[in-house]
């Protein structure tokens, strides 16, 4: 045969599965609609499904080229006026529009229907597996509005507009728009996550107290979204550190003294622009009592780490769906991967961590729809025990889904290998693992009926199996006495989460998952490693749960 051809080409491409795109990200998630549904947003099903196609379709690819081209930073204009502009793709305009009118940012405050928080995670959800990055101006805008409602006569003129489904990305005053978005500005070069060494400090313009008008002198070292029409900025008054709205442009049409540095040079969420700022003169009114920051904005800091649960298990479950989907249709060494028991052990406990992780972000989401003091504690140290563990347990999920794929998953036209960037950010940002396990000590300290609602809703649990009832005791045991050993509370919040985790399980999952993962994370035999369920896991029962359900 002649080993010379006409033809350019040297081979047949084969053993290499079709891309998971063109899909519903909401119908093909079995397991999604089931926590929906089961925490009471089944009358939401359409709008997912509807928003679940964008996702899978348009908003994938748009979530592509948004991180392809990141946001340019403009500090002047041609003529030398100085402009403070960051410029975005359109595909960011995109992903931002088609997520507003889909209410991410404003579903409880619009709707107030029962289970709208659990659908307005189902969105969040959803989105967050087509960019994470533009999730952050959209949680920011969300969680302003519980603070912003503190101050009537502001809330007045703005919440209307913040809550409106509409995007409007132009360099105007608010005023003049119809929709507007919120960002936040609160930690400085000195003190990172203790605000209360910030050193911005703010002077009355008239009178002074909730409402004023005052100027603000000083920086911020994270600004997120310097595009956004106003931000919640923390600076020091007369009284101590207090709440601030500070506005992009002034009331009479000028813009206001908020100078951006630069922008950060982040390894992940790329399509979002975070910033460097200081002001030097900056308008912005005082939002509640004076001296009364931190607690004004606690409101805001509670929704957003909440929503940092509900991203990292986003990025958890398209790691895991990509995962399922390339190994389903390659082989190695002679047979499908899906049936290599060493596979299917990685892929099965994959898919637990992810599921484990939607459960507990959405038993919180049905939490902030009940409005009870009993939920209110549940939802108070929930959101510092899932940030935590949700948040740290990503970025090894992600990284394992890049193994199961190969090397491909590490080429940048793969969504993995923007995951696996992305995966830390959640953990880092509104609090990192040692602030949320110190506020988890403080809560229980401060208000005990938090720690009596979290361990009431262990104990819906017990009864079932064995091993799950003696790690209960146990936590009952020591939760006392590792309080009083800082060194000690990594462990503590560790075992509270895993057994949270495995109390929802047991009440909402399946059995076969329920028991996989407690006799898998339970009992001090978890080393962390996927790959390591018993033998006796029904690791394909576990695998076809999680398996993306493509339409015919």
């Amino acid at each position: 045969m002649d080993r010379y051809k006409t033809s350019p080409e040297t081979h047949e491409v084969f053993n290499q599965p079709a891309p998971l795109e063109g899909y519903n990200a909401y119908t093909s998630d079995r397991i999604l609609q089931h926590y929906v549904n089961a925490f009471g947003g089944g009358w939401g099903d359409e709008a997912l499904t509807r928003y679940g196609h964008q996702v899978g379709n348009e908003l994938q690819t748009a979530g592509f080229d948004a991180n392809r081209f990141p946001p340019a930073f403009h500090s002047h204009d041609r003529f030398g006026h100085r402009i403070d502009l960051v410029e975005y793709h359109p595909a960011y305009h995109q992903l931002m529009k088609a997520a507003i009118e889909a209410h991410h940012h404003s579903l409880p405050w619009v709707d107030e229907r029962a289970g709208d928080h659990v659908v307005r995670a189902g969105i969040e959800y959803l989105h967050t597996q087509a960019d994470p990055g533009s999730g952050c101006p959209l949680t920011m805008t969300f969680a302003s509005v519980p603070v912003i409602s503190q101050q009537a006569d502001i809330a007045k003129e703005w919440l209307p507009k913040i809550t409106a489904n509409d995007y409007d990305p132009r360099n105007i005053p608010f005023y003049e728009k119809p929709g507007l978005t919120i960002g936040m500005a609160m930690t400085e070069k000195q003190g990172g996550s203790d605000v209360r060494a910030n050193t911005t400090y703010a002077y009355p313009l008239e009178a002074t107290g909730p409402g004023k008008p005052y100027e603000l002198i000083g920086h911020k070292w994270f600004c997120s979204a310097p595009m956004c029409d106003a931000f919640l900025v923390l600076a020091n008054a007369d009284k101590g550190l207090t709440c601030f709205l500070l506005p992009r442009w002034r009331p009479d049409g000028s813009k206001n003294a908020m100078i951006i540095q630069r922008l950060k040079d982040k390894m992940g969420n790329i399509s979002n622009a975070s910033s460097e700022v200081e002001y030097r003169g900056a308008l912005a009114w005082m939002v509640g009592e004076e001296g009364r920051g931190i607690s004004t904005i606690l409101k805001m800091v509670a929704l957003t780490r909440f929503d940092c649960m509900v991203g990292s298990s986003a990025i958890m479950r398209q790691a895991v769906a990509q995962a399922i989907h390339h190994t389903g249709g390659r082989e190695a060494f002679g047979r499908n991967l899906h049936d290599q028991p060493l596979m299917q052990n990685v892929l099965a406990d994959l898919a637990l961590e992810s599921e484990a992780a939607l459960a507990i972000s959405m038993r919180l989401a049905h939490s902030l729809d009940l409005h009870n003091e009993y939920e209110q504690a549940l939802f108070r140290i929930g959101t510092a025990l899932g940030k935590y563990w949700i948040c740290k347990r990503t970025p090894q999920q992600t990284y394992e889904a890049m193994e199961c794929i190969g090397g491909v998953a590490v080429v940048e036209d793969n969504i993995l290998a923007r995951l696996h960037r992305e995966s830390p950010i959640n953990a880092i940002w509104e609090g990192s693992g040692n602030i949320q396990c110190l506020d988890v000590s403080r809560v229980i300290r401060k208000h005990p009926t938090v720690i009596d609602a979290f361990i009431n809703e262990l104990e819906k649990a017990a009864g079932q199996i064995a091993q799950y009832d003696s790690e209960l005791t146990q936590l009952k045991g020591e939760l006392m006495s590792d309080l009083e050993d800082e060194h000690a509370l990594r462990r503590l919040v560790e075992m509270m989460s895993l057994l949270w985790q495995a109390a929802t399980l047991l009440k909402f999952s399946e059995p076969y998952t329920a028991e996989t993962f407690v006799s898998s994370r339970l009992g001090g035999s978890y080393g962390h490693m996927y790959g390591t369920l018993p033998s006796h896991t029904n690791f394909l029962q576990i695998i076809s749960r999680a398996m993306p359900k493509l339409e015919d």
